[in-house]
């Protein structure tokens, strides 16, 4: 209760009533929003499932010719066929081990020439005109080059995987080193900070956004060149092994590889965003983003 003076004497006012809080609204990231979000991808998939059914078991021409592919029952049995061999999981190793080792090698070097460029006058003048004139060559078309340069297959493959995977590391990594403030590197150096404190605890962790953007196209990049080279002068692999099945004429294999081929760069890909997530916690996110 509130009191008042008037003319006539005090009067006795009631006290406004109590405005209950407003219930936030669910974010995407809590357990209902994120739910949701899982039903609506699975959705997805599974009515890209049915339709494809949908068209190869009716033999649809829409232009596009859907009687000459396998139906997902042919699909399925197919692949659990292939799931209860060692080949199978022979290939998926191999071309893990292939993909791991040719991008591994790429981040790091593509971050250290990245950085270097990126800092260094000197180094770009001298590194930029090689890196630019290799650079627009699509690292497929470097297949004949690895078989001549390298005494094995396998290291023509690592190696093909680290060209595809190397420029846009080092793009990126370029490109984010270069746009940080330089209000950044001075304020360090005026508080008395050494160029190794600057590049370790500014230049690097600014750029880590960048990086991982490079990171992960690079993954795609070296997914689409490993399969190729293992296409063309592979022995195992799972690359090997859809090709080889395309050339027999047994499509529904084919498909299997396909299938595989997507699971294995969906995972790695998947596997770089999360890496990315933990390594830069302290950046601002709208709600919402993110897996």
């Amino acid at each position: 209760m509130t009191e008042s003076m008037t003319g006539t004497g005090t009067v006795r006012e009631a006290d406004p009533a109590p405005v209950a809080p407003s219930r936030p609204e669910p974010s995407p990231r809590t357990g209902g929003g994120r739910w949701r979000r899982w039903a609506v991808r699975l959705a997805a998939v599974a009515g890209a499932g049915l339709a494809w059914q949908a068209l190869t078991v009716t033999d649809a021409r829409i232009w596009l010719r859907f009687d000459r592919l396998p139906t997902l029952d042919e699909i399925g049995a197919e692949l659990a066929g292939q799931l209860g061999t060692s080949v199978f999981y022979l290939d998926l190793l191999q071309s893990l081990i292939r993909i791991l080792t040719g991008f591994g090698l790429a981040a790091v070097a593509g971050v250290a020439v990245g950085v270097l460029v990126g800092r260094s006058r000197g180094a770009s003048d001298v590194l930029s005109p090689l890196l630019e004139a290799v650079r627009p060559i699509p690292a497929i078309a470097l297949v004949p080059i690895a078989i001549l340069l390298f005494p094995t297959d396998e290291q023509g493959i690592v190696f093909i995987t680290f060209a595809a995977a190397f420029f846009p590391i080092m793009v990126s990594t370029r490109y984010a080193v270069r746009a940080l403030p330089t209000l950044w590197e001075e304020v360090v150096l005026t508080l008395g900070g050494s160029r190794r404190h600057v590049l370790v605890n500014v230049v690097l962790p600014g750029a880590l956004p960048g990086v991982f953007g490079g990171l992960s196209v690079g993954m795609g990049v070296a997914w689409i060149c490993v399969i190729s080279a293992e296409m063309i002068s592979g022995e195992f692999g799972v690359g090997y092994r859809t090709w080889q099945a395309y050339t027999l004429v047994d499509y529904p294999a084919t498909v299997v590889g396909m299938v595989s081929i997507g699971a294995l760069g969906w995972l790695t890909s998947a596997a770089i965003e999360l890496a990315g997530r933990r390594a830069t916690r302290w950046l601002p996110r709208a709600e919402g983003t993110g897996g």
